[in-house]
């Protein structure tokens, strides 16, 4: 089994029992007081009071500056959520785990040690999620308009990320930001919106080289702050609130496809603070 550091980020105390027998290291997010068992992204450079605006970026943010370069190169180093899991193997797909995975069977699905299909990569993104499968319920809440305006929208071939983004976080906010992207990223990053149905899920991955980490770092931090001059922190709303996190979740989507070559690895969806799973 290769070496790993798995950081777990979580909004309350009570996953740290769990956290332990998982080896995994227990970050605590929010303003909520964590014992001196958690990492913190509210100290040494940090960006912590931006936490309900950038979600888990707060701690990559502190984890780029304060870790990565105490890291020993081909470690592999993740980032797991109290809802959103790694699976132990690639068998079923997300979706299907979802539907199945219960408080007592959690255990026999959670990864706990690197697969030995990972060998050959040095990044793992999540099981892609696919945007061009819409229930009438979701365009009736939240895209009536669009479609109306557009039947041609209906169409899958014309469902892609832009459409999505649109939608559900805000008519041409992602267009807006992708003009403080730099010059070299931005007309391929423009081309992965409206070309493609789908984008790796969860803001989470797994990866193995410190100097890939930190290209992507750099390259996704320098972006989102300079939208900070465009959308600021006045935000409120689901679809709204945490804009740099969607922004981020698209484009790590489309920087790790574009600068390596990643495998794809199921991740489900369970929510631990609702439900007090034992491992």
């Amino acid at each position: 089994m290769d070496k790993a550091n798995i950081y777990c980020m979580c909004l309350n105390e009570h996953h740290l029992t769990n956290l332990k027998k998982l080896k995994y290291i227990p970050v605590g997010l929010g303003s909520q007081n964590f014992s001196s068992e958690w990492i913190r992204d509210n100290n040494g450079k940090n960006i912590s009071d931006k936490n309900p605006y950038y979600g888990e970026y707060t701690f990559y943010y502190w984890f780029w500056k304060n870790i990565l370069n105490k890291t020993i190169n081909g470690t592999w180093i993740g980032f797991a959520g109290y809802r959103y899991h790694w699976c132990n193997s690639n068998l079923l797909k997300s979706e299907e785990i979802t539907k199945i995975v219960t408080i007592k069977n959690f255990d026999q699905y959670i990864l706990k040690e690197i697969p030995q299909e990972w060998n050959d990569y040095e990044c793992i993104l999540g099981e892609k999620i696919y945007i061009d499968k819409w229930k009438i319920s979701k365009i009736l809440k939240h895209g009536k308009r669009k479609f109306l305006l557009n039947p041609k929208n209906l169409l899958k071939k014309n469902q892609n990320i832009k459409l999505h983004f649109d939608i559900f976080h805000g008519e041409g906010n992602l267009e807006k930001a992708i003009k403080h992207l730099e010059k070299k990223e931005r007309n391929d990053f423009i081309d992965f919106v409206l070309n493609n149905n789908s984008f790796n899920r969860e803001n989470l991955f797994f990866c193995k080289s410190n100097k890939l980490m930190h290209r992507y770092f750099s390259s996704v931090f320098k972006w989102l702050k300079s939208c900070e001059n465009s959308f600021g922190f006045n935000l409120s709303g689901y679809g709204s609130k945490r804009m740099y996190a969607f922004l981020a979740e698209r484009y790590l989507s489309y920087w790790f496809n574009k600068y390596s070559k990643p495998l794809e690895w199921p991740i489900f969806f369970f929510d631990t603070n609702k439900n007090k799973v034992k491992i």
